[in-house]
Formats: C-alpha cells, sequence, structure tokens
C-alpha cells in the first residue's frame, strides 16, 4: 500500500455556514491499521488465523473458527494483545485520518472488538469507534464474541441517516459491503480482487491519496 500525501482540497468545499453536515464512516483493519489477525497468524505460527473476512463472508463462522483455534492451541487475550501492542497503523493512516476530521465528521466502523483496538485507536488520535466486545475469563481465555448488533456497520449508517447526515463509507472486505451499499456513497480501498469482482458499483481506490480525492468526488455527488 503506498502512502501519499492527502489531495489540497479546501475544507469550504465540504463545510456549509460552519457546520460539517456529511459523516465519512471508515473500516479500521485493512483501511488504517493492518488486520490483526493476520499478524497473530504471523507470530504465532498457526496459518489458519490468517482468514479474515477478506477471505470469509460469513462472520460468524469466521470468529468461531478463530475461537475453535484458540482453545486448540491455548492461546488466550493476552497473547493477542502483547501482538498487538507492537503494532502500529498503516504509513499515512494517521495523516489521512487528521486530513479527513478537518473536512467530515468522522467514525469508525468495525466488526473489531474494543479489547483489540484501543492501542491502535490511541496511535489515530482517538476517532469515534463503534465496534463489538469479547467476553473473556479471568484468566484471559476468550469465551465467546459479542456482537453491538448484528449486520452493526449498515445498521449504523442507517441511524446515520435517519438523523438527516449525508453518509460516505469506505471499506476493504466483504463484511463492509452492506455499510458501503446503505450510505449515500461508498468507496472501496485496498480491496481483494474477488470483492471487486462482487461488488463493480463501488470505485476502488489504492491508496489514500485516491481515496482521499474519491471522498471529495462523492460529497460533490450527494
Amino acid at each position: 500500500m503506498r502512502a501519499l500525501s492527502a489531495p489540497a482540497v479546501s475544507a469550504s468545499a465540504i463545510v456549509v455556514t460552519g457546520v460539517l453536515l456529511q459523516i465519512a464512516c471508515l473500516d479500521l483493519e485493512g483501511v488504517l491499521v493492518p488486520e490483526i489477525w493476520l499478524e497473530f497468524s504471523k507470530r504465532t505460527g498457526i496459518p489458519e488465523l490468517s482468514r479474515t473476512t477478506r477471505d470469509e463472508p460469513d462472520y460468524d463462522k469466521l470468529m468461531k473458527g478463530r475461537l475453535g483455534i484458540l482453545e486448540q492451541h491455548q492461546l488466550g487475550l493476552p497473547d493477542i494483545q502483547a501482538v498487538i501492542s507492537e503494532m502500529g497503523p498503516l504509513t499515512g493512516a494517521r495523516e489521512f485520518i487528521d486530513w479527513l476530521r478537518e473536512r467530515f465528521q468522522v467514525v469508525i466502523l468495525s466488526d473489531t472488538f474494543y479489547e483489540f483496538a484501543m492501542p491502535l485507536m490511541r496511535q489515530l488520535g482517538h476517532p469515534t469507534l463503534l465496534c463489538h466486545k469479547l467476553a473473556v475469563d479471568e484468566k484471559g481465555v476468550v469465551r465467546d464474541y459479542k456482537l453491538r448488533q448484528p449486520d452493526a456497520k449498515r445498521a449504523s449508517v442507517k441511524a446515520f441517516k435517519s438523523l438527516h447526515f449525508k453518509v460516505i463509507a469506505a471499506g476493504d472486505s466483504y463484511n463492509d459491503t452492506a455499510m458501503l451499499g446503505e450510505a449515500h456513497a461508498g468507496i472501496l480501498f485496498c480491496p481483494p480482487d474477488s470483492v471487486i469482482r462482487e461488488f463493480p458499483q463501488f470505485p476502488v481506490t489504492r491508496n489514500y491519496e485516491e481515496l482521499g480525492v474519491a471522498f471529495v468526488a462523492a460529497n460533490r455527488r450527494i
């Protein structure tokens, strides 16, 4: 992924009478930070943990498989958090978020978990994050996962629309496509070829400069 400077676009092109009227919804993993489970797979040498929402559209199937692998290898939340503590945002992500927040209200909609994400959010300047929670016992064993609600990304966008916000959403994986479809405009960022083939209605961007240009173009359309 190539990190380029964000496009030089005047905030006045987006801000109306000093009020930000649009919400930018971004996925987290694969858009702003590396895939946590992929990194954990590399560190532990367990290839089965390398599957992500870029590979498996059924999130429940994906998570139940992950929990089973953790149990099999006697790995818990502290092991995952130790890997996350050494991770950081993708190159250029913090600069892109700062640029975007000057022009839109930014919300991160993710299928990750608060127990994973907070150290990474700190490095991104603490944008608003809506995600899920883990059920963890006193020994740090991950027993289950708790969705904020089914189809939470799409439901969040729908709620923002009910408050009369215009919503532009960007993501990279199968689990982002419902959010992109619900938004007034959806953008793919560095998606796998399978997602591009199955969802040709969404423009594809390959770096933060292209993503910024796509947000500005979408804002002008909606």
